[in-house]
């Protein structure tokens, strides 16, 4: 695991407690997302792709 961050979800009108794990590893580029199955967690690799460019950074594609 490279970093560990606290961050919030929110469920209805309540704020959850959701740690996220950051590993960098070699081999092929992969977004992970484990926890949960909903809908929306797995649409977030969009986001996240989106977000990670919007940054300035790059993300592989191969």
């Amino acid at each position: 695991m490279l970093a560990k961050v606290n961050s919030a979800a929110l469920y209805g009108i309540d704020a959850l407690l959701v740690e996220v794990e950051i590993d960098v590893a070699a081999g092929l580029p992969q977004l992970a997302t484990v926890g949960l199955a909903e809908g929306a967690v797995r649409e977030s690799k969009d986001r996240i792709r989106a977000a990670v460019k919007n940054c300035g950074y790059s993300f592989p594609t191969k």
